[in-house]
């Protein structure tokens, strides 16, 4: 099945982020080029996000992944949100149908299913380093799947107590040295960029955990997933958070589901690992 020609037809979808990454651009494309869909999808970031939001709208933009830092900013600028984005008030993905752009939260239920195949006891108790709004996106998906011993960290001390009071878990500023069963990272440490070489926890806690997450997708493996399989520890990694978000955006997108097989193949072709 051949991809259309791009031409008067075809349907734009993006991506707006502080900092710009690769993998929803070639995940999507990749994915329209197997199905012979009439779609391009192009990544873009801003510092004026009502008119990119205006643009959205006014240019008929089909859809709209949207990355920090403006997961919470966007919601004055749409028309309405989902369940899962009003519950938690952030948004990851915007669709927009005939004018009306809806805000959804695909990291949401991404989490939640990851959390459910770890196959992870809900009494493990675990620490969640971030308070942004990632960091709000897992921690109602560990609340919502029987997680309820729990701490935050993070330095911003209204959001993360705000964060932690919603959802009954406990909150502290810095790491310290009681760390938890589960380590949960939903900040930039390790990702691609100027904190690439930064570990998200310290060593001594990354030894004693029983299960690492992090949620950083680029690159596949940061410092935090490498030390936590040099220790044998399982792992959830942002590779899967990023895979099973991109395919519900892309089904909302396209109403199109694709088979497994191909969601795996467009992935690899994300991360690098084929041509």
């Amino acid at each position: 099945m051949s991809k259309p020609m791009v031409g008067r037809d075809t349907k734009l979808c993006m991506s707006l982020a502080a900092r710009p990454g690769t993998f929803g651009s070639r995940f999507h494309n990749r994915l329209y080029d197997m199905l012979g869909l009439d779609f391009v999808y192009k990544a873009f970031t801003t510092t004026d996000l009502p008119a990119a939001t205006g643009g959205i709208r006014a240019l008929g933009i089909r859809g709209c992944a949207i990355s920090m830092p403006f997961k919470e900013a966007v919601i004055p600028l749409l028309d309405g949100l989902e369940a899962s984005a009003a519950a938690i008030d952030s948004v990851n993905t915007i669709v927009n149908d005939d004018g009306r752009l809806t805000g959804h939260n695909t990291d949401y239920s991404a989490v939640r299913a990851l959390l459910e195949e770890s196959g992870l006891a809900p009494d493990t108790p675990f620490l969640l380093r971030g308070s942004g709004g990632m960091a709000k996106a897992v921690a109602a998906a560990l609340r919502d799947a029987g997680f309820t011993t729990g701490t935050i960290v993070a330095r911003n001390a209204d959001a993360g107590r705000a964060l932690a009071a919603t959802y009954d878990f406990a909150w502290r500023a810095e790491i310290g040295d009681e760390g938890a069963a589960l380590l949960v990272n939903v900040t930039p440490l390790g990702m691609t960029g100027a904190d690439a070489d930064t570990l998200a926890f310290p060593p001594a806690m990354i030894e004693a955990c029983a299960a690492a997450f992090d949620v950083v997708a680029l690159p596949a493996e940061t410092p935090f997933l490498k030390a936590a399989a040099a220790a044998g520890k399982q792992r959830i990694t942002g590779t899967d958070v990023a895979k099973l978000q991109a395919l519900e955006q892309f089904v909302l997108y396209t109403g199109v589901t694709p088979t497994p097989d191909q969601v795996d193949a467009a992935a690899a072709f994300a991360r690098g690992e084929t041509d």
